[in-house]
């Protein structure tokens, strides 16, 4: 795992996760072994039939030269034709959103899993944190019986 997007799962419902591979330089792949990678304001979109990571901050390689890459340049994702027709279709939704949930290695090629996900409201967000304390106490009630 280089990179993970924490704030994803609060600020959306995310209804379907894909996995993609990243056209990547070879200091943008040095970078990210280091384990330098934001996804923070990252964000996915279909465009002319192909799939881009814009705004994902991978760092300049601190040993690289004048051939180092821009840090916050638009990706293009690796995806089957039907995979961007479905995200296309999904995003075109109201309220539909292709959202970077983490950034890693898999087979020594760089991956990254997207989230289609719904914006969640501020009462939506205070509602699911209310669920999740509720589940843990019910948990360790049981614990403490069993």
């Amino acid at each position: 795992m280089v990179a993970q997007n924490r704030r994803a799962r609060r600020d959306y419902d995310i209804v379907d996760t894909i996995e993609a591979g990243l056209v990547l330089n070879g200091t943008e792949v040095k970078s990210l072994r280091a384990g330098r990678a934001t996804l923070a304001e990252a964000y996915a979109t279909v465009r002319d039939g192909e799939a881009y990571l814009v705004n994902l901050h991978i760092p300049e390689y601190a040993g690289g030269t004048w051939t180092n890459h821009p840090p916050r340049r638009t990706r293009k994702l690796l995806l089957h034709r039907d995979e961007i027709a479905d995200l296309q279709r999904a995003t075109e939704q109201k309220g539909m959103a292709l959202v970077p949930l983490s950034l890693y290695f898999h087979n020594g090629y760089a991956k990254v899993e997207l989230g289609v996900g719904r914006g969640r409201r501020e009462y939506d967000k205070r509602q699911a944190i209310a669920e999740r304390d509720a589940r843990r106490e019910a948990d360790r009630a049981r614990r403490r019986r069993g």
